[in-house]
Order: structure tokens, then sequence, then C-alpha cells
């Protein structure tokens, strides 16, 4: 009895627990939703950045009510936000609050290409903050008029990448990672097999570095009406050492506090002296009503389908591509007759070559069937390229890095960890010669790095032989321009890997000419996660712990994710390291 009353008392306590959440998440739902905003005349929309940019808005509200730090942003919503103000007659300008702001290179191109078509309107924009670097002074070189604080600084002295190496830790623990891989320019398992840049790895990062930041420069030296040499070398030889120097050269306009940037806004609003600024936030303006569209075709959509993250076996979540979640998604998409076309939004640094061979296979069928349209974000490289590669057009940004292709494996040999560090030995009983293959307890043999190079071989040449059949070339054409090697944008244009230099907005209007269609609408793929289960599933263990190392880490976390992501990257991979640099 003692028994039945203790589980009956925990599955009370239970259901309270649950319809508690319940309520908490109706609550922060109607708290988000329920408001209406009313926008004044003469409204200044502010956008600040707080949160981290990604391709796609996601239901926040669970993370508010965990305490999480500020949102993320969606790409597509802030997009969207930026276009309506510039067609409704109540905005008159933006201020970009610019302190910080998390986000890649083509995601920048994407945020300035925006705010350049909303300054086509007439309308104005100023940006302020107390530090400028390369990054977010790229979104600032858009405005009409750029504020610094005197005592703060700008920081504009090129660009650089700074990769980390393992390989001294890994040997200090006594783990061997055992590699097979073809193409010589597959930097990923660098990392942990060397303690330094191949000259091959070498020369590849400094030649994307360098077109990706020429776009840079270019950019901001025509939005400045600057010349592009002089610009070039203001950041050459770091000329901008002081905030007295930025204004000098031209980089900013005005080295102002808030009262002073408040001050500018007002008489650009033609205000008084004592008349209030209507200041509006980036957060409750995206959720107020623009202007109506013309009535949308219901019966010709074109769907946009985003493929953001790691490619992993399985069904992944919101911030990977899980291989079977995505193939499906492609396959509904395909046979759903009121979907015209298919934009496939790609930033992903590649994975598992097994799933990105299921997608593949399914962005093939689609593109027998109707348009397939994809647009690369910040990175669309090796498994990320070749699950694009069977497309019926494909565009880039012009930061956006992608090729890479090659294949690879990692294999660990863990054998003196567990010797000499552990004291642990491992025997085995094998029935079949081969049966212990991928045994971490010791390494491979020759006839073992034999048949897993043949793995190896086999899949890189599915690899070329896929992008070849894609983009109508030989076989020896792409292995010419593979080998693991990465390309930027401009690059992979004149080598044919792309077809043009564009925006998402570019390659939605593509698929719209290809479908033959002028009026529809657009279908945001795949579906999101219910926000309550994903809910229950953050308040683990394990996803406490992550949020508070990522909070902890800070930009160091990803050094973390590296590491520990190393047990999931056994097997046959498709996959470019990637990381952050200082644009």
């Amino acid at each position: 009895m003692r028994q039945f009353f203790k589980f009956t008392l925990a599955t009370v306590v239970g259901l309270i627990l649950f319809m508690l959440i319940g309520v908490l998440i109706v609550v922060g739902l109607v708290a988000s939703t329920s408001k209406e905003v009313n926008v004044k005349s003469k409204t200044v929309l502010v956008l600040d950045f707080k949160g981290p940019v990604h391709e796609r808005s996601i239901d926040n509200t669970l993370a508010r009510l965990q305490g999480g730090d500020h949102d993320a942003i969606g790409l597509n919503e802030l997009l969207e936000t930026i276009r309506k103000a510039k067609e409704d007659d109540r905005i008159s300008g933006i201020l970009l609050d610019l302190n910080t702001i998390e986000a890649g290179a083509a995601t920048k191109d994407e945020i300035r290409g925006a705010l350049k078509d909303f300054k086509s309107s007439g309308k104005f924009i100023y940006s302020k903050a107390d530090y400028y670097y390369n990054g977010n002074y790229y979104i600032a070189s858009v405005s009409d008029k750029i504020f610094l604080t005197p005592s703060g600084e700008m920081l504009f002295n090129g660009t650089s990448a700074q990769p980390m190496f393992y390989k001294g830790m890994l040997d200090k623990i006594g783990v061997e990672i055992q590699v097979v891989r073809h193409g010589k320019f597959k930097g990923a398992v660098e990392p942990f097999i060397k303690d330094h840049l191949s000259e091959e790895n070498k020369l590849q990062i400094r030649k994307y570095k360098e077109a990706v930041y020429n776009a840079y420069i270019n950019n901001v030296a025509t939005d400045r009406k600057l010349d592009m040499v002089e610009v070039f070398a203001m950041a050459d030889n770091m000329k901008i050492r002081s905030p007295e120097d930025a204004k000098s050269y031209k980089l900013v306009d005005v080295l102002g506090y808030n009262d002073e940037v408040e001050k500018a806004v007002r008489e650009k609003l033609d205000l008084g002296e004592k008349d209030k600024i209507n200041y509006l936030s980036y957060s409750k303006y995206k959720t107020t009503e623009g202007k109506k569209k013309k009535e949308e075709d219901r019966n010709n959509k074109i769907a946009v389908i985003y493929a953001q993250g790691e490619i992993k076996d399985g069904e992944g979540d919101d911030e990977t591509i899980g291989g079977n979640r995505l193939a499906a998604t492609i396959s509904k998409a395909r046979m759903d007759d009121k979907i015209k076309a298919i934009v496939l939004r790609i930033n992903s640094p590649g994975g598992s070559a097994l799933a990105s061979d299921i997608i593949w296979r399914e962005v093939k069928l689609a593109s027998a069937k109707k348009p397939v349209i994809v647009s690369m974000s910040d990175v669309a490289a090796s498994g990320g390229y070749y699950i694009a590669a069977p497309a019926t057009y494909i565009l880039a940004e012009p930061t956006t890095i992608t090729g890479s292709i090659g294949v690879f494996g990692l294999y660990p040999n863990a054998q003196k960890f567990l010797n000499d560090r552990l004291g642990i030995t491992v025997d085995t009983v094998k029935i079949g010669k081969y049966s212990d293959l991928g045994n971490i307890a010791r390494p491979f043999n020759e006839d073992e790095k034999q048949i897993l190079q043949l793995f190896i071989e086999r899949t890189y040449d599915n690899f070329i032989m896929r992008v070849a059949e894609g983009r109508h070339k030989s076989k020896a054409d792409i292995d010419s321009i593979a080998q693991g090697r990465v390309w930027a944008a401009s690059d992979a244009l004149n080598l044919g890997l792309i077809d043009k230099i564009g925006s998402l907005e570019d390659a939605i209007k593509i698929a719209a000419e290809k479908a033959n269609i002028s009026s529809y609408m657009i279908k945001e793929l795949p579906v999101l996660k219910n926000p309550l289960q994903e809910f229950i599933k953050n308040l683990s263990g394990d996803a406490r712990i992550n949020a508070a190392l990522k909070k902890e880490l800070g930009e160091n976390y990803q050094i973390y994710e590296q590491l520990k992501s190393l047990q999931n990257k056994q097997g046959i991979r498709m996959e470019l390291v990637w990381w952050n640099s200082n644009f």
C-alpha cells in the first residue's frame, strides 16, 4: 500500500508540474502576441541585434521562460520586417544600435542588402556604437550617418583566421586520430593530426579569405563613397587608431554621445527640442501588420526549405540537418501539387556522408519534377554542397564559402590512453578476421587501412560523379577543382560550381520565373518542432549544462563543441571544419 501511495503521489505531482508548465507557456505566448502595437507618425525603428542571427525564426517563448539570453533573430523575419518598414509611411527611418552583431559574413550581406533597399525609399538610416569592428561596421557602412562614441574605438585592420589544433592535447592523453581521406585540401582533419596548417590548407584559406575580404572592402568603399585602394590601405596599415582617425578618414561621420545622436535624429525628423522621438523596437514592430499585399495565390506556393547546421544521420533538430527529416520534407514538397517550386536555403559545413546522400536523392527527384533553386548562405561546403549539386539552379551570396568536395574518415586509437593513463587493457575474441574493425583499443593494421581507403575512394568517386551530373561537367573536370578545396563564391562562379551571385530574395524570384508564376505564397519548411516538447526535453540535465557552458565560455564554446563532436565524427564524413574569424 505504501508503494501505491508513493507512485500515486509521484503521478499527481508530475501532472501538476506538467499543467503548470503548460499554463506558463500559454501565458508567455499570449503575452508575446496579444499586445497591439500603436505605430505613430515619424516613428524610428530600432535594430539592436542583441541576439544571434539565425536563418529562421523559432519560437523563443520557452527560452525566455527558462531565463535564457536575448532571443535569436530569424533572418527571414528580420528581412521581412525591414521590407515592411520600407513600405510603412509611419516609419521615417531606422536607427542601428550596433555594439554587437553575431552573424556570418553572408548573413550580413543579406542584412545590408535589405537596408540598402530600405534606403531606396528615401528614408534614412543612422547607426551608433561605442566600438566598431569589422563585422558590425560592415552593417553600419550602409548608413546615411555613422556615430561613434568619442571615448570608444574602431578596429579596422584586415581579416584573419585562427584555426585551432588539438593534436598536442590528444598526444598528451594518449589518443591518436587515424585518418583516411581523399583530397589534399581536406583541412577538416588537420586539427586532429597536425599542430599547424599544411601548405595546401594555408593556400586555400588565404585564397577564399582574400575573395571575401575584397568584397567587404569594395562594399564599404562604395557605400562610404571612398576609393577602394585607399580603404584597403587604411586597413592594411591600421591607420584607424583612434575615434578621431575614424572621422578623419571618413569611416564615421560624427563623434557623439547618445544625446547627440538623439539631437541629430530629432533634427532629421523636424521635431522640436522638447518633442518626444517615437522609437519602436524590432521585437515589437515585427508583430505589426504591414500593408496588405496583393491577393496571394494559395494554389501556387514556393516552398523555402531551410537546411542549417551540421548534417546528421536521423531526425536532427531545428539547429541541425537530420538526413531523414530533411529528405522527408523535400519529398512532401515534391509531391504537393500546390508547391510549384522549391528554394533550398543551405547554411551547412556538411557532415554525415550517408545523410547527405539521402538528402541528395530527394533533391534530385524534386528537381526532375519542379524547379529547385539553391540559395547558399554563410557556408555550403562538402556535404552542404553535395545536397545542392542536383538543383536546377544555384545561387550564393558574395561572401559564401562553398566547395570542399572531398571525403574523410576519423578513427580514434585510444590504446595508449587506456593502457598508460588509465591502466586498462582490452583483449579480443574474434570470429572473422576483420570483426573488430574500428576497435578504439588498437591501431589499424595495413589491411584495414586499405579497406577503409577503398570505402573513402568509393564515396569520393560517388561525390564527384554526383556533382558532375548535376553541373553538367565531366568527372575529370570536377576532380580537378575538388580534392577537398574550399572556394569563395566568386571563384565558384568562375568554376561553374554555382550559377549566380545573389540573395535569398533573388533565389525566390528565379524560382517563380522558372515555375512561370507571378502570384504565389511562401511556405517555410521544415515544420518547426513542437515548442512544448522541446521545452520538456530541455529540462534535462544535459540541456541545462550545455546552456550554462555556452553562457560561461562565450565565443570559446565553439572549441568545446569541436572537441565534444569528435565522438560523433567517426566514419565517413563530408565536412568542412568551420570557425568564426574577425569578419
